[in-house]
């Protein structure tokens, strides 16, 4: 019998906020985390904005040596990944720590320090760049150093899947719990891509939102008049748990991780398949996975990245999957007010789906003004709604037309 998997802490670091709480609370006030870039000078980009992590310091936070040689994107997951520890009230001891493991994300990882010594090679030699240039611009370098800080030596591994690369994490994690290989993992997604390099790329691709006069207002999913995403960054991590583990320490238990699913698009390298078939397989798969049917979903926490085709192919998949039901229940994007995290953006959704799932209330669709004849579901606009939602259903779609699905549900007996 495969076992259950219940999510029993919580820890991030977004543009709304360094910690949950305020993330939460900025989510609930239709808060939007984009402004002026700050960590270069964008006067000559085209787009000159995004949604930067705001007053955050590594090294105030944890050894200043170590912040040293951690990437910009491990210092964010590392506070993430503490704060999600702290959550959880889980003690690690000499007894525990072999049965715990660490599956962290990220879609494009250390890049800020491959720009950096790139830098420093040209202007001061080869023999100039950091010793540390390789582990801190690898994907697997926040894992394993959340493995050094806590001492744990369970499973450790990253997963990059482009955008789908934080629900993909934590449902790989939930399948190492269920197969009985950990009794525990940290689990989610880290990203830090807000460089003169990514920021070009994504503009020459034509996926950025140009509003450099109304940044505030940029990120509007499924509105007729988007014009791109915002890009974001920052880190989510969740700790999750076998149901056995969790209650043999009298865990707090905050929700069930019931579904997941992953597939992949198999069409483009950069554009969703048509009609969202790549997308609706995946939450097809999902819905299986926890034993669900359609009319179970309560609520979908959408990709919605604010792009034309993400917004409308999307939309598609939902209708595909949930038929008339689709047009019952509420979807949202958070995108429209966090911008989008890339690798970390699944793993900060299931930490919003979870808190939904605590408080009673959906944040809305910020800057949804007017309605595209392409998205016909309600998008729930501008302002939050309470709800109780049993079932939430939460979408990751990255480029090389990777999926994955997650379900998260109210924990019951």
């Amino acid at each position: 019998m495969r076992k259950r998997v219940v999510i029993t802490g919580l820890g991030c670091v977004s543009p709304l906020g360094l910690n949950v709480k305020d993330t939460w609370e900025g989510l609930l006030a239709g808060k939007s985390g984009a402004a002026p870039i700050t960590h270069f000078d964008a006067s000559d980009h085209k787009t000159q904005f995004a949604a930067e992590v705001k007053g955050f310091d590594g090294a105030a936070l944890f050894d200043r040596r170590d912040a040293r040689r951690m990437d910009r994107y491990a210092q964010l997951v590392m506070a993430s990944a503490l704060q999600a520890l702290e959550d959880s009230g889980l003690k690690i001891t000499d007894e525990n720590r072999d049965r715990i493991g660490v599956l962290i994300g990220t879609g494009i990882g250390g890049i800020g320090t491959l720009l950096e010594q790139a830098d420093v090679m040209r202007e001061r030699g080869a023999r100039r760049i950091s010793p540390f240039l390789i582990p801190m611009m690898l994907a697997d370098t926040a894992p394993g150093m959340v493995a050094i800080k806590l001492g744990v030596r369970g499973p450790n591994m990253s997963v990059v899947t482009a955008c789908a690369t934080g629900s993909n994490a934590l449902g790989e994690a939930s399948e190492i719990i269920r197969r009985g290989s950990a009794d525990v993992m940290l689990a989610g997604g880290g990203e830090a891509a807000i460089t003169k390099l990514t920021m070009a790329g994504m503009n020459v691709m034509g996926a950025l939102s140009t509003r450099n006069d109304d940044p505030q207002r940029a990120s509007r999913p499924f509105d007729r008049n988007r014009d791109g995403f915002v890009m974001g960054e920052g880190s989510a991590v969740l700790v999750l748990e076998s149901l056995e583990a969790a209650q043999a320490r009298g865990a707090r238990i905050l929700a069930e991780l019931t579904g997941y699913g992953t597939s992949d698009d198999a069409y483009h390298i950069s554009a969703p398949s048509e009609g969202g078939a790549g997308a609706a397989l995946c939450m097809q798969w999902a819905l299986e996975s926890a034993g669900l049917r359609p009319e179970d979903i309560d609520y979908v926490n959408a990709h919605g990245t604010s792009t034309k085709l993400n917004d409308r192919s999307e939309t598609q998949a939902i209708k595909t999957v949930l038929g008339e039901r689709a047009y019952d229940i509420p979807v949202s994007s958070t995108k429209s007010m966090t911008g989008h995290l890339l690798g970390a953006s699944g793993a900060l959704e299931a930490m919003i789906c979870t808190k939904i799932l605590q408080e009673g209330i959906i944040p809305p669709t910020i800057n949804y003004e007017t309605p595209d004849p392409e998205c016909d579901l309600d998008y729930v606009p501008n302002q939050a709604r309470p709800a109780r939602p049993r079932h939430i259903m939460s979408n990751s779609f990255g480029f090389g037309g990777h999926n994955a699905t997650l379900i998260i549900s109210r924990y019951e007996d």
